[in-house]
């Protein structure tokens, strides 16, 4: 069967427009956007600390609302997080609806039991049933990495997140990740009347950095603000305006002796990484409808005397900022004038980026 779509994204940024506003007010799209992109990736679902010891199960919806999928994150009897399918393999059943340790998993529904790696152990009368019981018979287990503390799945990914995650170690390696602590203080949702891409184009460049965030740009030093490309993710650099408030870099690292305020890390299709001198902020973009979508923000401190200085001191007036314009630009996009916009090649490389891979990942089958 023919793909029905043909969106072209020249990869020379001063020559390329941008995706046309059709994607963004298409039902249509924004319906085959969950196979044709969320399917094909990972999601961020949280820290170890969901299942802090063995035999701990924790349900969770991922992107709850659009895909809505049920996983079960378990640690097994030899210490090892899987995550599984939270669907009986027998009728559907949601199998975990509560966080706590089970040595086996039993759906309440018709007792079909499970072991934590989610192996087929036991069914009451099936005893009858012929080629029972098969692989299908076991709950799905997704492909699942670890970070740090920090735990992703995939649930039919085209690409290897382990990649990611070593680009992104070249810049932050140094930190001690398994220290940074979960703070939920610093830790709110969003929603945003506009469409999930519209936020993620806001996101993936500096340029109205002077414009929007008048705050953060006495902060930042605009003009040496950088982007950094690469397959599934991209990088962008807030340099700092003098010495205080930035990373303290060993001596071997690539950007040794420069002030670094914030390196802010964007993974494909809906993920960012910020991270700033006193730890990390997480935001996953969650679409729910084509006009609608929830911003998670999650934090780990690592060094709370650092919390309310530089880049990441006032993350919420940020976003507010920035909710604003999204906003503003979700219903301009309405108008029948708009078709398209062209990138600036020197501030929206990250932009372009995005709107390559969403092109690319549409047009498949």
């Amino acid at each position: 069967m023919p793909n029905k779509y043909n969106y072209n994204i020249d990869p020379d940024i001063s020559k390329a427009e941008t995706l046309p506003s059709s994607f963004y007010k298409d039902p249509n799209v924004f319906e085959d956007i969950k196979s044709k992109i969320f399917l094909k990736s990972w999601q961020w679902i949280g820290d170890t600390e969901l299942v802090p010891e063995k035999n701990h199960v924790h349900p969770l919806t991922v992107l709850n609302n659009y895909l809505s999928e049920p996983v079960i994150v378990s640690r097994t009897d030899n210490d090892e997080i899987v995550c599984l399918t939270n669907v009986c393999t027998h009728r559907g059943n949601i199998m975990v609806l509560e966080p706590g340790k089970m040595k086996k998993l039993v759906c309440t529904y018709h007792g079909r039991k499970f072991d934590n790696n989610g192996n087929f152990e036991y069914m009451p009368e099936f005893e009858k049933a012929k080629d029972f019981p098969r692989p299908c018979d076991n709950l799905h287990q997704f492909p699942l990495r670890k970070w740090g503390e920090l735990l992703f799945i995939g649930f039919n990914p085209v690409f290897d997140f382990n990649k990611v995650i070593k680009k992104m170690s070249e810049r932050v390696g140094f930190l001690p990740l398994e220290k940074f602590m979960f703070d939920k203080s610093l830790s709110k949702d969003f929603e945003i009347n506009s469409h999930w891409a519209l936020y993620c184009d806001n996101y993936l460049e500096g340029f109205h950095i002077p414009f929007v965030h008048k705050g953060l740009n006495e902060i930042l030093d605009y003009q040496n603000y950088k982007t950094e490309v690469y397959d599934y993710c991209n990088l962008q650099i807030g340099y700092g305006e003098d010495d205080s408030n930035v990373f303290d870099l060993p001596k071997d690292h690539i950007d040794y002796g420069k002030n670094i305020a914030a390196y802010y890390y964007w993974v494909f299709p809906n993920m960012m990484f910020n991270f700033y001198p006193w730890g990390l902020s997480i935001n996953i973009v969650k679409p729910i409808l084509n006009n609608l979508t929830k911003v998670s923000f999650r934090s780990y401190v690592f060094d709370k005397s650092k919390l309310y200085d530089g880049a990441g001191s006032d993350l919420q007036k940020v976003e507010e900022e920035d909710e604003f314009v999204v906003q503003n630009v979700h219903i301009g996009l309405k108008s029948s004038f708009y078709k398209a916009g062209r990138f600036s090649p020197t501030k929206e490389q990250g932009v372009h980026h995005f709107h390559n891979l969403l092109s690319v990942f549409m047009n498949s089958n």
